[in-house]
């Protein structure tokens, strides 16, 4: 007997993911702890194992598909089928509702029955509750886009079903055939139970109906971005010329909500300035066969991280996140730098962790490393998070400054320009002299970081990179 793969919990706060490549084909057999599959989830491409040995009977899905969380993704059999049936069953038992409606609740008293039969109230559940006919709470919990949605109290079924928002007027009067289970569904939904006409015998409420009443409300509810901001409508481009749509990705998705959450609820800044790294062009040089023996190329970016860190050490509110809830500052004490790294699929920030504790050539391998797993879609989840600061180079692409956008909930982030050679003036000479000239955009968090502040931390920068002996000394 064939038994469905389903596609298992992958991450906390992970409910679906892209199917980015499928590893296995029908008939062919598999050990346990072997890759499936591999999803896109977000920024991370996760494989996903096999629970047993066995053999494929049937894929069902293929790359490119979106898939949920407790999705079949696949049939099996195997000496391990029998085993993930009987585990699969057992999990779907405890799901479903009991004769009471909810996993694990008391089985419905005969009289209980006979009453949602005939149509009449139920005695709510609450401590000592023994009411006759129950009246909808004044106020029931809110919802984050009940808002959005509309509810007028009309009975003709226009508004049936709609989220009730918090201070809502009591609705008393008419008994509503539903199990208290039902009821505090509803009320933990937010949903006005005296809004919906139920689908079972003498017009009875099931868990079915308080769920398709907010799926309803939430359809009919307009579009929101990810800021909060109901998004603009769209003209019909079509009548101007021919038009193309494809699908966001996964990694864009995940950038577009990042970034627009960065953007709404972070009030940005950005400071410039330019570091003279003549001398260190000549470093630079000069070591980097070292770190090619080691297998990595000494780039500017290796460097920098090593200076990063030690104008964190200098300035620790720039390695800090702000918890409005608890009105702190949450200063660390540890040093994970993240590093933008240019893909095919669209920009990914592995996260460099303790550059504290590593030297520039260690820093230079893990640079290379990371930017190999990143192109080659094996980035974990776990190697994108817990960053306190980002480092972003488009040095190697162009342009003289940019803007870029915090990443939170950190509260600043450094660009790279490129660098090029520029006139200065020399005044102990009297005259301009070529120097290699590399810009710099910083952006901060301005309800944590003053302007001051962020100038200082760049210009501390800058004469770290300008004096390559600071960074022995204070980094």
């Amino acid at each position: 007997m064939a038994t469905e793969f389903k596609v298992p919990e992958l991450g906390e706060g992970v409910t679906s993911g892209t199917v980015a490549s499928v590893l296995v084909e029908a008939g062919e057999s598999f050990e346990a702890d072997q890759p499936l599959l591999e999803l896109e989830t977000g920024k991370s491409v996760v494989p996903v194992p096999a629970p047993s040995a066995g053999t494929i009977k049937e894929i069902l899905v293929k790359a490119g598909d979106e898939v949920k969380i407790g999705q079949a993704v696949l049939t099996f059999e195997g000496a391990g089928a029998a085993a993930a049936a009987a585990a699969a069953a057992a999990d779907g038992a405890s799901a479903q509702p009991t004769e009471a409606g909810t996993a694990g609740a008391p089985a419905t008293p005969a009289s209980a029955k006979q009453g949602m039969a005939t149509g009449m109230d139920m005695p709510e559940d609450k401590d000592g509750g023994d009411n006759k006919k129950i009246t909808p709470p004044s106020a029931l919990p809110g919802n984050n886009g009940g808002s959005h949605g509309s509810n007028n109290g009309s009975s003709n079924g226009a508004g049936r079903g709609a989220l009730t928002p918090v201070g809502a007027p009591a609705v008393s009067g008419k008994a509503i055939p539903a199990a208290p289970s039902v009821r505090r569904m509803a009320r933990e939904l937010g949903v006005d139970i005296t809004q919906i006409a139920g689908s079972g015998p003498g017009g009875r409420i099931s868990f079915s109906d308080v769920k398709n009443a907010v799926q309803k409300t939430v359809v009919a509810a307009p579009a929101f971005g990810s800021n909060g901001i109901p998004a603009a409508p769209l003209p019909d481009f079509a009548k101007w010329g021919n038009v193309e749509r494809k699908p966001l990705s996964g990694i864009r998705r995940a950038t577009a909500d990042q970034m627009a959450r960065s953007w709404a609820t972070i009030p940005h800044v950005t400071q410039f300035d330019k570091a003279d790294i003549t001398e260190l062009e000549k470093l630079r040089k000069q070591y980097g066969k070292q770190a090619e023996a080691s297998g990595a190329k000494l780039t500017v970016t290796a460097i920098i991280l090593k200076v990063v860190t030690g104008a964190l050490k200098k300035f620790p509110q720039f390695n800090a996140s702000l918890d409005l809830a608890n009105n702190e500052l949450v200063l660390k004490n540890y040093y994970h730098v993240g590093v933008a790294v240019d893909t095919e699929r669209g920009l990914l920030v592995p996260v460099v962790r303790d550059v504290d504790r590593k030297n520039i050539i260690e820093l230079a391998v893990e640079l290379n490393q990371i930017a190999e797993k990143a192109r080659a879609k094996k980035t974990s989840l776990d190697e994108l998070q817990g960053g306190c600061f980002t480092i972003t180079n488009l040095g190697g692409i162009g342009g003289t400054a940019f803007t870029p956008i915090v990443n939170a909930p950190e509260v600043a982030i450094l660009g790279l320009s490129r660098g090029g050679y520029e006139p200065v003036w020399n005044a102990e000479k009297g005259e301009f002299v070529p120097r290699m000239m590399l810009p710099l955009s910083l952006s901060y968090d301005h309800r944590v970081i003053d302007g001051a502040d962020g100038a200082r931390f760049l210009r501390w920068i800058c004469q770290a990179l300008e004096n390559p002996f600071m960074i022995a000394m204070e980094g």
